[in-house]
């Protein structure tokens, strides 16, 4: 039961982060790449949440890292205005790299040249 309620408070912040990191103003966010958020991990005091970024595009991940270090203080009061939970937990992010590496692997096979034999009743 109280892994269904985390699970739960998850896709809240999850939910409520994709939202506001739309409206950061921070420029090192804002360089024109798509951010995502793919997953939260939150413990069970919620006193700390780990978020996933995903990022596609060009863009310098150090500074992006620096700029949602500078934005996290912000994220989180917001978080706690848009929900109900008894600590707003603290935010600390990660790069996550699946979209890049899905989108690599599916351009690697759309590139294959693979020869169908049309004789072949297989």
């Amino acid at each position: 039961m109280a892994n269904h309620h985390i699970d739960r408070i998850n896709d809240d912040i999850r939910r409520v982060l994709a939202e506001k990191l739309r409206d950061v103003k921070d420029p090192r966010i804002q360089q024109g790449a798509m951010l995502t958020v793919t997953r939260t991990d939150t413990t069970n005091d919620l006193r700390h949440c780990k978020v996933y970024i995903s990022v596609l595009g060009e863009v310098d991940e150090k500074q992006l890292v620096r700029g949602l270090k500078s934005v996290a203080g912000y994220l989180r009061r917001e978080l706690g205005h848009s929900l109900d939970l008894r600590y707003t937990p603290e935010l600390t992010f990660q790069l996550d790299s699946s979209i890049a590496h899905g989108a690599y692997i599916n351009r690697l096979i759309n590139d294959l040249d693979i020869q169908h034999d049309d004789d072949d009743p297989e």
